[in-house]
């Protein structure tokens, strides 16, 4: 019997269940889906499996503040509802899972190893020790380790080399992208999850997930950047050559232009929500100050009368915002030695990015071609949840078809990861895509 997350299937002789949660600073969303061996797409050839998606639950976010659990109880909850929906739609229980992290200061580094090879042929033990040395490296860094990953060997004098194996030479090098944060947000992500009865499976960083829904094939190949514009982060993801170079995180979101609005226009929060995504643009629009957008009271009294103010004070409120997000993702692309390899390939998602002409505003400030990107090479996912807003979710569950890449130690398991100071079962989910088919 195949399993990947703790569920358990009576027909599971050829699938394999996993499952996901996404805990944002907006929604937390749990998804539950049935992987099976597929055919090479051309579109997206990297995936080995089809992904359909058999149970769904989301629930507006509580105890979450830019990606970092605040408030336990509410979390705790918020999850619990998330998960159970799915459940009861999948009909299976969840034991544990794969969560997204955004939290603890996500940190890109880049750590460079070797081992002789004394002239010889380049076989599978000497990549296994060099990726060990590698890791072991990032290891010793103060922070948590998130993802260990090759982005590429060198042979002697020569570097870009994609795969050595078989390869003659004296030295054998590589160059390891680690993903660390800080370790008490990732403990307390963990906390929550195990406090609703479940028990992590795997974290895996926002970026990475959301660049794996929502860049197709030839992006991460060529070079781009992935910008998830979420509820309370922004997080930027870099491809090259196939492969998760470089992550960023912003603690600025759309949350963010709601409470400008919600200050100042002086009316509720959900009043301010519900402007932002009927009328809210980031681009000045014709007839901004012919037409009025009507202003609810903040309070009850029969004093407080509503306001008629024109959409061009609101969306001023809004572009503010919208501009200065987009500066910092621009001056951290520039700050991430990246800038070349991402050429002019930027792509939009995350729910933040359907705010009206911000693609355009983005290609004005970033000065690249700018998509809106949806979550693609997932199956079964209703319609209201195959926006940018579920590209995060989505990617979780792509990320198993490519969790083999993460570095391994000599004994064949996967890095001892850190992340959450259990020693929980990570290795799990690489070696089930490996055993499984």
């Amino acid at each position: 019997m195949n399993w990947l997350g703790g569920q358990k299937e009576a027909s599971a002789g050829r699938s394999g269940i996993v499952t996901v949660l996404d805990i944002g600073s907006s929604k937390i969303c749990c998804i539950i889906g049935r992987l099976k061996p597929c055919a090479e797409s051309e579109r997206l050839p990297g995936r080995t499996h089809q992904v359909r998606v058999i149970g769904i639950g989301h629930q507006k976010s509580l105890g979450v503040k830019s990606g970092a659990i605040v408030d336990l109880d509410a979390a705790e909850q918020a999850v619990r509802l998330a998960v159970d929906a799915a459940e009861r739609m999948a009909g299976l229980t969840v034991e544990s899972l794969i969560v997204n992290v955004s939290a603890g200061r996500l940190k890109s580094q880049v750590f460079s190893s070797t081992v002789n090879l004394g002239g010889h042929e380049a076989g599978e033990g000497d990549i296994r020790r060099v990726l060990a040395a590698g890791a072991r490296q990032a290891q010793r860094a103060e922070r948590e380790v998130v993802h260990s990953l090759p982005v590429g060997f060198s042979l002697d004098a020569e570097r870009g080399v994609r795969d050595p194996s078989g390869m003659i030479g004296d030295v054998l090098g590589v160059d390891m992208h680690v993903l660390t944060a800080d370790a008490a947000p990732l403990r307390n992500l963990e906390l929550c999850v195990n406090r609703a009865h479940l028990s992590v499976e795997r974290m895996v960083a926002t970026p990475y997930a959301s660049g794996l829904s929502a860049l197709v094939d030839d992006e991460a190949e060529m070079g781009a950047a992935c910008v998830d514009m979420g509820g309370g982060t922004t997080t930027i993801s870099i491809f090259a050559e196939g492969r998760f170079v470089h992550a960023e995180v912003l603690p600025i979101g759309g949350g963010h232009v709601t409470m400008d609005l919600a200050r100042g226009l002086s009316t509720r929060r959900e009043h301010a929500e519900r402007l932002k995504v009927m009328h809210g643009s980031a681009l000045p629009m014709a007839d901004d100050d012919r037409d009025t957008v009507t202003i609810q009271p903040m309070g009850q009294d029969d004093g407080d009368v509503m306001q008629h103010v024109p959409r061009a004070v609101m969306n001023r409120i809004v572009r503010a915002r919208v501009e200065e997000t987009l500066e910092l993702v621009r001056d951290r692309l520039a700050r991430s030695g990246f800038g070349n390899v991402v050429g002019k390939r930027v792509v939009l998602t995350g729910g933040a990015s359907q705010l009206g002409g911000l693609p355009e505003a983005a290609r004005r400030i970033l000065a690249r071609n700018v998509r809106l990107g949806r979550p693609l090479g997932v199956a079964g996912l209703p319609e209201a949840a195959k926006g940018p807003a579920f590209s995060t979710a989505v990617g979780l569950l792509i990320y198993p078809q490519v969790a083999a890449m993460e570095s391994r130690q000599p004994q064949g398991g996967f890095m001892r990861f850190r992340a959450t100071g259990t020693g929980g079962p990570f290795g799990r989910v690489g070696r089930w895509i490996r055993e499984s088919f």
